[in-house]
């Protein structure tokens, strides 16, 4: 009977680049950059890594379709390097196929890599840019925005919370996120915003305002794996282990009838019940440290906390503005400023969200350092609201 990877997989080191408007380096640069930090904080050598996984969006500004690219920027040792993609989820997807080839025993030390050079393709994010190809994301009547503002509307209707009510709650989000990105050395926006800046920016998709919008940014981050035994071997002392990685894709059911009311994502519940049964987890909001979510719009990272189980269900908007989720709050949430402040370079998020989880679990966070954290999750959503895809990752110290 299959038991999950709890405890099988330790993270023997993490690196990430500056993300921003990065104009003078191209996806080389940015895998170099994060690799670099990675494998001198994992403590090896090159050709010590036996697998690798690069995750990334567009084909053609990151050179094909191919795992050739992290292969040929890094000079690997012809190891195998899988390319994959999975909307949104694509970073966490590449650090799944590092984890499970080795809690498997396929290999002893794999490497998860996420890059994404968004500025030199032209994309606004408003909707996604295809450059006359018609891809499956794209489609006359619908962007981005306009369906999480679908999302905002169904939540509020469902709730009979107030517009006003909302827009405080959600500008909240944004405030919270930005004062957490001023912390953060490698965020592309570091300035806090008030909240009357919020509430008075111009309207993208009633209700969600410019600030309630993630940004555009290259970025990338990376992560070595091993089993828990050999990061031992190697005289490794704080141990970060994987505790759950879950993935749940929509089945259609969300645009098949009219069972969702479109107020949340059920991907996300999914997910996030296997992980806390996978991580042993039962009280997800006593238990969890801090989160990483997935806040393209403020609305989602908003509604994500219900469907984490952190927030009871209607109950968000009130824990929002009670500060539960501030830096200083019961359970963090964006403490290195989220997608809100480092934009989102699509295959790099997942792993960028993982790479601010291990600094918290060794104490290297410097100023967004959490006191003495158990668990961090993350937590990505690619698609749009009725066929999407969610991935929930928990780590934490060994002994935890």
């Amino acid at each position: 009977m299959a038991t999950g990877i709890k405890d099988k997989v330790a993270v023997l080191g993490m690196g990430c680049s500056k993300f921003g408007e990065r104009w003078e380096a191209d996806a080389d640069d940015l895998m170099i950059e994060a690799f670099e930090e990675c494998i001198a904080d994992a403590g090896i050598e090159k050709n010590d890594i036996q697998a690798a996984w690069l995750g990334t969006a567009f084909e053609d500004v990151n050179v094909g379709k191919s795992g050739t690219p992290l292969s040929l920027a890094l000079r690997l040792p012809m190891i195998p390097v899988t390319r994959v993609e999975n909307f949104c989820a694509t970073g966490t997807e590449a650090f799944r196929g590092a984890c499970y080839a080795v809690a498997s025993g396929a290999v002893d030390i794999a490497l998860a890599l996420g890059v994404e050079k968004l500025k030199d393709t032209g994309y606004g994010g408003l909707p996604q840019r295809s450059r006359g190809v018609m891809q499956s994301m794209t489609w006359a009547n619908a962007s981005a925005p306009g369906s999480f503002a679908q999302l905002a509307s169904a939540y509020t209707a469902k709730h009979g919370i107030s517009p006003e009510d909302l827009k405080r709650a959600i500008a909240h989000v944004s405030v919270k996120s930005h004062d957490n990105g001023t912390k953060n050395p490698k965020a592309h926006l570091q300035k806090a915003v008030s909240m009357e800046t919020v509430l008075a920016a111009p309207m993208i998709a009633e209700p969600l305002g410019l600030y309630d919008c993630c940004g555009v940014s290259d970025g990338s981050a990376c992560a070595i794996v091993t089993t828990p035994e050999i990061a031992k071997s190697m005289g490794k002392q704080d141990l970060v282990t994987v505790k759950a990685l879950q993935l749940a894709v929509s089945n259609g059911t969300e645009a098949g009838h009219n069972s969702w009311d479109g107020s949340y994502f059920m991907t996300t519940r999914v997910a996030s019940k296997r992980a806390y049964e996978e991580a042993g987890i039962t009280n997800p909001r006593e238990e969890i440290s801090m989160t990483e979510v997935h806040d393209c719009f403020s609305i989602t990272e908003l509604v994500t906390m219900e469907d984490l189980f952190l927030s009871e269900e209607g109950g968000a908007v009130k824990d929002v503005m009670d500060g539960v989720f501030d830096a200083e709050g019961e359970v963090p949430c964006q403490i290195d400023g989220g997608l809100k402040c480092f934009g989102h370079p699509i295959g790099a998020s997942g792993l960028r969200m993982l790479y601010e989880s291990y600094l918290q679990m060794l104490g290297r966070a410097d100023k967004r350092q959490r006191q003495d954290p158990r668990y961090a999750l993350t937590h990505n959503l690619g698609g749009f609201p009725h066929m999407n895809v969610s991935s929930v990752s928990i780590i934490g110290r060994h002994d935890a």
